[in-house]
């Protein structure tokens, strides 16, 4: 059964195409024809064949000289080639900047990275509001223009508090909600209700270090390695489909303190790489495990 999807509010003159297929020949000649009988130019072109599930994957950024793409008449193109290859696809429209709703607790370090680089145009996307289940980071969000919502949960209030989460998700039609160290969690009715559509980041030292004080418990068996890892949020706690992982080699000359500032600085950097790739549609999800286009 096919699915097909063209997203956008207002056409514009660049795309992304992403296409999910059985994999067999002639799906790029196929995919290229019905693009240039669209006029449109072929930017950049990427490509996966997964010998393991048997599927195709491919991204193409696309480009339309003068007038903007009529999305209706690139549906009608594409349809006979959905049919005969049994394709997945979506065109996303780069004039529509991706919307994301940011969540943070206590540790703000993920989200003062994602605001900064937001407001230096080093990620595609708009921070339409943050949530927070405290006060702390109101005068951050704030000075950015950015609307602030408090949501405090307590085990008696996490129903309420999620539905305040959901109008607020409709209110700034948000395209994405990204977990920025959010030490909350979300109940298995909202992370089915926005597959896809979640982000979350933590330190790579579980399942080992659970709790309190990681990078302590870390140091006290002296690890050699620490990381962080990106990924789209499941009912299953910090085990959905990974997007970036990175990490650090460590010694036993840094204290506790030194080893908890280099997590931090790299879930900082995992984190906004998976929202930018996220958000450049360069993630296709597939199941348990992602594919992921540089």
């Amino acid at each position: 059964m096919t699915e097909q999807e063209v997203t956008g509010r207002a056409a514009g003159r660049e795309f992304v195409l992403t296409v999910s297929c059985p994999d067999r020949r002639g799906v790029v000649h196929a995919v290229s024809g019905a693009m240039l009988e669209q006029q449109l130019t072929i930017a950049d072109s990427q490509q996966f064949g997964d010998s393991t599930s048997g599927e195709f994957h491919l991204r193409m950024h696309l480009v339309k000289e003068g007038d903007p793409l009529d999305l209706a008449a690139l549906e009608s193109q594409l349809e006979p080639v959905v049919r005969e290859f049994g394709m997945q696809w979506r065109a996303h429209d780069l004039a529509d900047r991706h919307r994301v709703l940011v969540m943070v607790s206590k540790q703000g370090h993920c989200l003062n990275d994602l605001l900064f680089r937001t407001r230096s145009g080093l990620l595609p996307i708009d921070v339409a509001a943050v949530v927070s289940n405290h006060e702390d980071f109101r005068a951050l969000s704030e000075w950015h223009g950015i609307p602030f919502h408090h949501v405090p949960v307590t085990k008696d209030t996490r129903a309420q508090g999620e539905a305040r989460l959901r109008e607020v998700i409709a209110e700034h039609e948000v395209d994405t909600v990204v977990l920025a160290r959010y030490m909350q969690i979300l109940s298995e009715e909202l992370c089915a209700d926005y597959p896809g559509r979640i982000i979350n980041i933590h330190h790579s030292l579980l399942p080992s270090f659970k709790g309190a004080r990681p990078y302590a418990q870390a140091h006290d068996r002296g690890v050699k390695v620490i990381g962080a890892t990106a990924h789209y949020v499941t009912s299953d706690l910090d085990e959905g489909p990974i997007i970036e992982q990175d990490f650090r080699r460590v010694d036993h000359r840094m204290s506790p303190g030194e080893l908890a500032r280099v997590g931090q600085e790299l879930e900082a950097m995992a984190l906004s790489r998976a929202v930018r790739w996220h958000a450049e549609h360069r993630v296709v999800l597939r199941g348990r495990r992602t594919i992921v286009f540089d």
